[in-house]
Order: C-alpha cells, then sequence, then structure tokens
C-alpha cells in the first residue's frame, strides 16, 4: 500500500511540483488547493485533488476524513502560504492577521488535526515549510518574516513534545526558488499597502515593484528540485533532520546568523 501524504497549496511553486513528483513514486499524495479551477486542473494531470480553504478547520477536518477512510496519514507537508510585502509601519494590523491567518494559523490547525491521528497510529511525518525568512530578516518582509518566524518557535517546541512519539517534525528553509511567488507577493502589495506617501515610496518603486526578469535569473535562485530533494529525505529517513536549508542562500545568512553579532548582520541585511 502506497504511504499517504497530505500537501497544501498545490496550485503552482513547490507544492505543485512535490505533488507530481512523489505521485509518480511510493506516495498517494492527497493534493489540494483553494481554488476549485486550480483543483479541476490538477485533476486533470492525474492527480488526487481537492478543494482546502486552509484556514478553515472544518474544512482540513473534511479533507483528513477523506484520507483517514482510504487509509491511515504517513505524513502532511504544510506548503500553503503567501508573502506581504510592506514595511512594518504600512502594514496595517488588519493586514498582518491575513498573513499569519494563512502562513501561521492554518499551520497549525492542520499540524493540531494531523497530530490527533498520528498518536492513534503511534507514526507520522510533518514537514513545514518555513524560509531564509525564518532565519534572518529583511527590509519591506516583516509581515512575512513574523509568520515564519513564529512558525520556527512552534516546531521547535513540538519536536520537545513529540519526542519519543515516532511522530517527527521538520521546518523547511527555503531559499530563493522559481516561482510564483514573487509575482503573487507583488499582487498583495498593491492591494495592502498605500504606497503614495509613505516614506518608502521611492524604495518600494525601485526595489520593490521593479520586477526584471533577472531577479529569478540570479545564481542563488534555484529550481524547485533543490527542496524536493530534502522533502523526499525527510519522508524516507527514519530519524529526519529537524531543520532542512535549500539553496546556497539559506545556508550563507543562516550562517551569518550564526557567526555574527545582530550589528553586524543587520548592517549586511540592509544591502540585499
Amino acid at each position: 500500500m502506497k504511504k499517504s501524504i497530505l500537501i497544501t497549496g498545490c496550485s503552482s511553486g513547490i507544492g505543485y511540483d512535490t505533488a507530481h513528483y512523489l505521485d509518480k513514486s511510493i506516495y498517494k499524495v492527497y493534493a489540494t488547493a483553494r481554488k476549485q479551477e486550480d483543483v479541476e486542473r490538477l485533476k486533470g494531470e492525474g492527480l488526487d485533488a481537492y478543494l482546502l480553504d486552509v484556514t478553515s478547520a472544518s474544512n482540513i477536518s473534511d479533507i483528513l476524513n477523506i484520507v483517514k477512510a482510504d487509509g491511515e496519514l504517513y505524513a502532511v507537508f504544510n506548503n500553503a502560504g503567501f508573502g506581504q510585502p510592506g514595511a512594518v509601519e504600512d502594514i496595517t494590523t488588519e493586514v498582518l492577521k491575513e498573513q499569519f491567518e494563512t502562513n501561521f494559523f492554518a499551520l497549525h490547525e492542520l499540524t493540531r488535526q494531523s497530530l490527533k491521528i498520528m498518536r492513534k497510529q503511534g507514526y507520522g511525518k510533518i514537514i513545514q515549510h518555513s524560509s531564509v525568512l525564518g532565519i534572518i530578516s529583511l527590509r519591506f518582509r516583516g509581515a512575512y518574516n513574523a509568520s515564519k518566524y513564529a512558525i520556527e518557535g512552534l516546531c521547535d517546541t513540538l519536536r520537545q513534545e513529540l519526542h519519543g512519539s515516532n511522530i517527527f517534525v521538520c521546518t523547511i528553509n527555503t531559499g530563493p526558488v522559481k516561482s510564483d511567488f514573487r509575482q503573487n507577493a507583488i499582487e498583495m502589495f498593491k492591494r495592502n499597502v498605500v504606497l503614495n506617501g509613505s516614506v518608502f515610496e521611492k524604495e518600494y518603486k525601485e526595489e520593490l515593484l521593479n520586477s526584471k526578469e533577472e531577479k529569478e535569473k540570479d545564481p542563488f535562485t534555484k529550481n524547485s528540485d533543490v527542496v524536493i530533494k530534502n522533502i523526499v529525505h525527510a519522508l524516507e529517513s527514519k530519524k529526519p533532520k529537524p531543520r532542512y536549508y535549500n539553496t546556497l542562500a539559506t545556508h550563507i545568512l543562516g550562517g551569518l546568523k550564526r557567526v555574527l553579532t545582530t550589528n553586524m548582520l543587520d548592517r549586511i541585511l540592509t544591502k540585499i
């Protein structure tokens, strides 16, 4: 029998590529997306796909019941999320709440409900998609930084609470990977941040809204296979790593975080 894995955020990018890759191997993939047209597209491509609003606890329960009806839940890949750019002072509290609803609270709800199943089974793996921005912080990424830092703290605690349970929690710290993430983030910026009159208006236009193609072709931006490789390791290892760094950028910045003083690191990061 194939091992079942539930993956959120499969409409594009890493979730999409991971779902297709694992579906061709020993895993029974339950691919989910929040838009019906994406679900239909995934089904047309041969995936077992379902509509899932990760911010709905009842919707999460429905999907998990489908998985349980077919067998046991081997793993969950909490991948759904988005970026909300903008300086902290330009992000309203309501917009910050929206960022946390998807990136953190939804992840927590799926984790909590999945753990009830895995506790009864006596095994399971939960892979949480964090980011290099859960390790270091960059200007105009405060909302996203905060949501990913929260994931790190939650998982650090979970690992201790799950010690000896045969249930493993891993964080995936992804650096720049080719996807629609940046384009979607810019749309969120346009929707939720007032550009005119901001003290950062000039920098927004020059840095955030400059969508030159070379930003996706820099030597640090990689394909999703670098992430999938670590996801497969987490799934197949008897004792997966608690944290997986993806891309050279994550290794470099994570290393600098460990060896530099806060002031030294800030000086470097403000130039990125």
